[in-house]
């Protein structure tokens, strides 16, 4: 478990993480969202013990990063798939993380069969591309078989394969009781992967709820219900609109309800003896959920 109690980064006058507080829990996978610069990076970073906090506290199973004694065996992290010496073999660069830290040199064999470089684990990692950087940092994450697990962007420079076998090794690593931390700017991906979601921007926490939470509590959320009698339709959306609901017709029969659940729909259209053809709630997609919570905490917004 990842636990943050008032996190905050100030880099001279500006802040970059400000009061951050959450827990990310084991069991599942917990994806991180914000735009750039929203201090994303900068968490991670404070998590791993790279940066020191300005105020407030990073810990990881009640302990901070430095204090862990052996910190791979405990926590596994991808930030920059490019940060190892280019002249090293993969099969090197991983043997010497597993002596480091008191990992069986066998198991090196192990990730990269996991991540699918054996065939290029004598190869030097300056020629890799950077789909088999993402590969080999993985790799080094699994290494150690940690309970925690950090990944800053870990499809970037993957192909639709590889995309799709980062998706279903986090969710199996979650449903094993590890804690996962994922970033990633793409939010298809992200909406197919993550069970909760932390949004932040300018630093600070926006949201922090489960997916299906987060998607059906924006705006663009509403309920769609058919109604094939035109005065049960009448008769219903008087009743809604009466209870706080914004009711919009929707071609010959059907309505448009926002700011009820399809639970408070159909139970308002029982109580009035109203014939339903369907009821079906229509959440937006992560992209414009989120787009439409951190509109006012881009912090490089292009113009038209």
């Amino acid at each position: 478990m990842i636990t943050l109690r008032g996190l905050t980064k100030r880099y001279g006058g500006t802040v970059a993480v400000d009061g951050l507080t959450l827990d990310v829990t084991e069991g599942r996978v917990t994806g991180f969202l914000g735009p750039n610069g929203a201090g994303k990076s900068t968490t991670m970073r404070m998590i791993l013990g790279l940066d020191h906090p300005t105020a407030g506290t990073a810990l990881i199973d009640g302990s901070p990063y430095a204090a862990l004694r052996h910190p791979l065996r405990e926590v596994g992290a991808l930030l920059d798939a490019k940060a190892l010496h280019p002249a090293r073999s993969a099969r090197a660069h991983l043997t010497a993380q597993a002596r480091s830290n008191g990992i069986p040199v066998g198991r090196v064999e192990e990730v990269l069969e996991m991540v699918g470089l054996t065939a290029v684990a004598r190869k030097r990692a300056g020629a890799f591309s950077l789909g088999m950087y993402q590969r080999l940092g993985i790799a080094g994450a699994l290494l150690g078989d940690p309970r925690v697990l950090v990944f800053d962007e870990p499809v970037n420079g993957l192909d639709p394969d590889g995309v799709r076998w980062v998706r279903e090794l986090v969710r199996s690593l979650a449903s094993e009781g590890r804690t996962v931390f994922l970033s990633s700017h793409l939010m298809s991906e992200m909406q197919l992967t993550a069970d909760q979601l932390v949004v932040i921007g300018r630093g600070k926490l926006l949201a922090d709820s489960a997916m299906a939470e987060f998607l059906a509590a924006g705006s663009l959320a509403s309920v769609r219900v058919g109604v094939p009698d035109a005065d049960d339709r009448r008769a219903l959306a008087g009743q809604l609109s009466r209870q706080g609901a914004d009711v919009a017709p929707a071609g010959a029969t059907e309505l448009v309800v926002k700011g009820r659940t399809a639970g408070d729909v159909g139970d308002a259209a029982h109580g009035l003896g109203v014939r339903l053809h369907e009821l079906r709630a229509v959440s937006a997609s992560l992209e414009q959920a989120y787009m439409e919570l951190t509109a006012e905490s881009v912090e490089y917004g292009a113009g038209a």
